[in-house]
C-alpha cells in the first residue's frame, strides 16, 4: 500500500497512493432534513425505553431535575459539535476533532469513546426491541438472541445497500416514531392523574429502596440529591447518539451549511419529545413505579389506555421508534470504524468501502459482530434468560459511560481549538462558545463521578476500562506505526503545524 512514510510526534505515518483511498470512498447525498432525521432517529429510541429506569433510583422529581441537567449538558456540547463539524467537515467526527487540537492520542482516546458508545448502544437497543417484540408476538424469553440476530442482518444489510436507502428508512421510520409519539401523547391526556401516579414513589425507611404508594402524593425528592445523580446517567438516553451527526459530514451535499441545522433542529426536537414523555408516561396508570423497572415503558402505557389486544397493535407500531435509533446508531458506528480504520488506528481492512454502494459494508459487518458477540457471552454467562437485566443495566450503563467520556473530550476539545486555532474558518459559531463547553465538561465529569462512586455502575465501568486497555495496548504496540495521512489526518497535521509557524513568528 504505501510509497512513502513519515516519522512525527511519536507515530509512523504512511504515504498512500491514490488507490487506497480509491477502494475507501464515500457517497454524497445527505441535505438538513436528512441529517436531521438521523439524529433524531439515533436517539428516538431513548423516548421508548431505558430513560424509565431512573424513577426506580431518583423517583419522578429526581429524573425531572436530572433530565434537566443533562439538557443543559447536550445542549453545550451540540453548539460545541455545531461549531466543529463544517470547519472540520471529515467522518471521523470527535475523533477528527480531537485530533486536531490534542494530536494522535487525543484522536485515538476520543475515537475509543466513542467506539465504545456506538457498538453497544444499538446492542442495548436491539435488546429493547428483541423485548417489545417478546411481549408482542409471545415468544418465549429464550427466544430474544434469535430476535437480535434478525435486528441485525436487516439492517446492517440496509445499512450495506446504499447511504440513499440509508437515509430514506431513516426519514421513514424516524417520522413513524414520531408520529406515535404524538398519537401516545394525545391519547394518555385524559388518562393523567400527575399527583396519583407520577408521584407514587416512596422509600422503604429500612432497605432505602423504593416502594410503592398506590395513592400517590409520594415526595418529589424520594432519594434527595442522591438520586438526582443516580438518575442523570438514565436522562442521558434521552439524547445519547444526537452527537454521531458530523460523522455523516463526507456524505452530506453540503455539510459546512446543513450540519449545524441538522443537528440543532434535531437537539431542539428531542428535548420537546423527551419532556413530554418525561410528564405524560409516569402520570398515567400504571404509573413512575411500575416504569422505573419497564423494558417497554410506551408499550405499558398502550396497554393502560387501549387494553392488551389494542396495545399489542399499537405497540408493533412503537417498535419503530427503536428500529429508528437501531438503524441510525448502525450507520454511525460503520462510519466511526471506517473513519478510524482509514486514518490506520485501526486495522486498515475495515475501512474498505463496497464496490458499486460506497458504503463502509466492512465496518459494518465488524461492529455489528462485535456488539451481537458481547450480547451473546453476557446471555449465556449470566443464565439465559436471567441476563435481560444485566443486558439493559449494565451494557447500557457501559455505553453512557462512553458517551460521557468522549463528550468530556469534546467539550475540552472545542476549549482547546477556540484557545490555539482561532484561525480554522468556522462557517458557524457557537452562541454558548467557552462557556458552553464548559458546562459540558463540568455535567460530564459529575456524571462519571457518580457511575465511578456508585456500584450499581461499576461493572459497566470496568468493561469500559477493559475495552480501552486492549485498544490502547493494540495502538501502542501496532496501531501508531501504521497511520495514513487521511483527510482528517492531513488537516490535523497541517493546522498544527501553520499554528507552530505562527507561534515562532510572534517569538
Amino acid at each position: 500500500m504505501p510509497d512513502d512514510s513519515k516519522h512525527e510526534g511519536g507515530v509512523i505515518y504512511h504515504i498512500p497512493g491514490q488507490d487506497y483511498f480509491d477502494i475507501r470512498g464515500l457517497r454524497r447525498h445527505a441535505g438538513a432534513f436528512s441529517l436531521w432525521a438521523l439524529g433524531v432517529g439515533a436517539v428516538i429510541s431513548g423516548d421508548f425505553s431505558g430513560w424509565n429506569l431512573g424513577f426506580a433510583v431518583g423517583g419522578w422529581g429526581g429524573m425531572f431535575i436530572g433530565t434537566i441537567l443533562i439538557t443543559v449538558m447536550y445542549l453545550g456540547l451540540t453548539y460545541s459539535i455545531a461549531e466543529m463539524s463544517p470547519a472540520l467537515p471529515h467522518t471521523g467526527g470527535a475523533y477528527s476533532f480531537a485530533r486536531t487540537a490534542f494530536g494522535p492520542w487525543g484522536g485515538f482516546i476520543t475515537g475509543v469513546a466513542e467506539n465504545i458508545e456506538y457498538v453497544l448502544t444499538p446492542a442495548v437497543v436491539v435488546f429493547f426491541i428483541g423485548s417489545y417484540l417478546t411481549g408482542i408476538f409471545g415468544t418465549p424469553l429464550g427466544f430474544q438472541p434469535a430476535w437480535w440476530l434478525i435486528g441485525y442482518i436487516v439492517f446492517v444489510g440496509l445499512n450495506v445497500r446504499g447511504v440513499e436507502l440509508s437515509f430514506n428508512v431513516t426519514v421513514i421510520v424516524t417520522l413513524i416514531a414520531l408520529a406515535i409519539l404524538a398519537f401516545f401523547f394525545v391519547s394518555a391526556v385524559p388518562f393523567m392523574d400527575f399527583g396519583k401516579y407520577a408521584m407514587n414513589i416512596g422509600v422503604d425507611p429500612t432497605t432505602g429502596t423504593a416502594v410503592e404508594l398506590p395513592d400517590g402524593g409520594g415526595p418529589f425528592l424520594p432519594f434527595g440529591v442522591y438520586g438526582v445523580l443516580a438518575s442523570m446517567p438514565f436522562a442521558v438516553w434521552l439524547f445519547l447518539a444526537i452527537e454521531q451527526l458530523p460523522l455523516a459530514a463526507e456524505e452530506s451535499v453540503d455539510p459546512r451549511r446543513d450540519m449545524p441545522r441538522g443537528i440543532m433542529l434535531g437537539m431542539f426536537t428531542l428535548i420537546a419529545t423527551g419532556f413530554l414523555v418525561l410528564i405524560i408516561n409516569p402520570a398515567i396508570p400504571s404509573g413512575a413505579f411500575k416504569l422505573g423497572s419497564s423494558g417497554e415503558p410506551i408499550l405499558d402505557g398502550f396497554r393502560a389506555i387501549y387494553g392488551t389486544g389494542w396495545a399489542k397493535i399499537l405497540a408493533l407500531f412503537a417498535v419503530a421508534g427503536l428500529i429508528a435509533s437501531f438503524h441510525a446508531i448502525i450507520f454511525a458506528f460503520g462510519r466511526q470504524i471506517y473513519s478510524l480504520s482509514r486514518a490506520g488506528y485501526f486495522p486498515h481492512f475495515l475501512s474498505v468501502t463496497h464496490g458499486a454502494h460506497k458504503t463502509p459494508n466492512t465496518a459494518l459487518i465488524a461492529g455489528s459482530l462485535v456488539g451481537f458477540l458481547v450480547m451473546l457471552a453476557v446471555w449465556f454467562t449470566q443464565g439465559g434468560e436471567q441476563a435481560g437485566s444485566f443486558i439493559g443495566g449494565v451494557l447500557l450503563n457501559m455505553a453512557v459511560f462512553g458517551a460521557m467520556f468522549s463528550y468530556l473530550l469534546q467539550g475540552l476539545t472545542f476549549i482547546q481549538l477556540r484557545r490555539a486555532f482561532p484561525n480554522i474558518e468556522r462557517p458557524y459559531r457557537s452562541p454558548f462558545g467557552v462557556p458552553g463547553a464548559v458546562l459540558t465538561v463540568v455535567i460530564a465529569l459529575v456524571t462519571i463521578f457518580f457511575q465511578l462512586t456508585d456500584p450499581l455502575y461499576q461493572k459497566g465501568v470496568i468493561g469500559v476500562a477493559i475495552w480501552y486497555a486492549l485498544a490502547i495496548a493494540y495502538f501502542a504496540a501496532h496501531g501508531r506505526k501504521t497511520l495514513v495521512y487521511s483527510p482528517e489526518e492531513e488537516f490535523a497535521v497541517k493546522q498544527r503545524e501553520g499554528a507552530a509557524s505562527i507561534d515562532r513568528d510572534l517569538a
